[in-house]
């Protein structure tokens, strides 16, 4: 007899006891809902830690000034301007693989419209900084070159900023008021989001490098072309290596740096970056799958143990099918078939509520979930793997039973 001729016997021997088969099935029910619910929240935090990295800017490199040594003694990081709008000029223009690079300055500021204020980020920039950082305009338009060529006082808004501080209004033609300074909002910032380390990126203000320097931040006493950092979006993926090398060499160059001396600027490749995080993600998914599948092999061992009861409560069954001519194989066949079907109807049921209690943890808590076949087909296979390893001893034994023994069996 076939193994496929076996199922619907398989079928009729455990509809006869419903309830034990049931039990039988529940710890692999359990285990593969467990499997697929926390592959699901862990492929949605790998997800989600991506988007965040995304949202800073595909290919994206970032210059900060680093330490220097005064008195023979170093300070820290960020401790003096060191990099400049020439850098970043010298950088586009000379780095082949760099499609812009864009100074920036960063400090805090009280804005005020009306009665309202908010106290959020600032950033001077130039243009190159939108497309630097794939950050589109929500309304009106961003900031353009002559804006910066002018010190013109106009400023585009992110959307945090618009929901504390317009109320609803519509912010576009609005003048805000920032350390005393009247800006006129010519745009809105498309969406962000949060960053990777859990800051608002839409909370922010950005005006034009110029005025931040000569109206609000101030400049640096030391160099008045000096900035708080450079980014740098590399036109293709595989260039980040080389293009991150060649900005080094050209900054040590441009800074003068002996061989032996220490450089003073820091370099920041967020592909990096984000290969780390989704790798660090992978493996947490991987040991949460891990923990779960241990519930599937308690399920597994449950089969194997209703199976030897049933082999022993069925021993005469088996004796009469051997008397009228069943082969050993056809008895094997049918209780490995019986396990089986049991792991993969577990399974199945499993899989249903894995999703369902995915999509209910993700409601409830706010999590980011992602259901995907690549979370749910393992764990279906591997039901069904625990069925055939668990159901494979017993049903051997069924099959060497002597058919006159077996008739005898009380």
């Amino acid at each position: 007899m076939r193994v496929w001729a076996s199922v619907p016997l398989a079928v009729s021997a455990l509809q006869t006891n419903k309830l034990r088969t049931g039990l039988t099935a529940l710890g692999v029910i359990i285990g593969v809902a467990a499997v697929v619910t926390m592959m699901a929240i862990g492929a949605g935090a790998q997800a989600r830690v991506a988007d965040q990295i995304r949202s800073l800017g595909a290919n994206l490199i970032i210059v900060l000034s680093g330490s220097i040594t005064s008195g023979g003694v170093r300070l820290g990081s960020g401790s003096q301007l060191t990099i400049t709008e020439d850098d970043a000029r010298a950088i586009q223009r000379e780095v082949s693989s760099v499609q812009v690079a864009a100074s920036t300055m960063r400090g805090g500021a009280q804005v005020i419209f009306g009665d309202a204020n908010w106290s959020t980020g600032l950033q001077g920039v130039t243009p190159e900084f939108f497309q630097a950082r794939e950050w589109d305009a929500g309304s009106g338009r961003l900031l353009m070159p002559e804006d910066v060529d002018g010190a013109a006082k106009v400023v585009v808004v992110g959307q945090t900023v618009v929901e504390h501080l317009f109320a609803g209004s519509d912010p576009l033609g609005q003048t805000i008021w920032i350390k005393k300074v009247p800006f006129a909002v010519v745009g809105t910032l498309a969406r962000k989001g949060q960053s990777t380390q859990g800051d608002d990126q839409d909370d922010t203000i950005i005006i034009p490098l110029s005025t931040a320097k000569q109206k609000v931040l101030g400049v640096s006493q030391a160099n008045a072309r000096a900035v708080n950092s450079i980014l740098i979006k590399v036109g293709e993926t595989g260039r980040m290596k080389e293009a991150q090398g060649q900005i080094h060499d050209l900054l040590r160059q441009r800074h003068h740096l002996q061989p032996n001396a220490d450089d003073d600027f820091a370099l920041r490749n967020l592909s990096e970056i984000l290969a780390s995080q989704e790798a660090t993600s992978h493996v947490l998914s991987l040991l949460l799958a891990s923990v779960a599948a241990v519930s599937l092999v308690v399920g597994g061992i449950g089969i194997m143990n209703i199976m030897f009861v049933s082999v022993t409560e069925r021993t005469r069954e088996i004796g009469v099918r051997r008397a009228v001519g069943a082969h050993r194989r056809d008895i094997l066949n049918q209780f490995l078939v019986e396990a089986v079907v049991v792991s993969l109807a577990g399974g199945l049921i499993g899989i249903a509520v894995g999703v369902i209690g995915s999509y209910v943890i993700g409601y409830v808590f706010q999590w980011s979930i992602l259901v995907s076949v690549t979370g749910i087909l393992p764990a279906f296979l591997f039901a069904g793997a625990i069925g055939i390893f668990f159901g494979y001893y017993p049903a051997p034994k069924a099959s060497r039973l002597k058919p006159i023994e077996a008739l005898r069996y009380e």
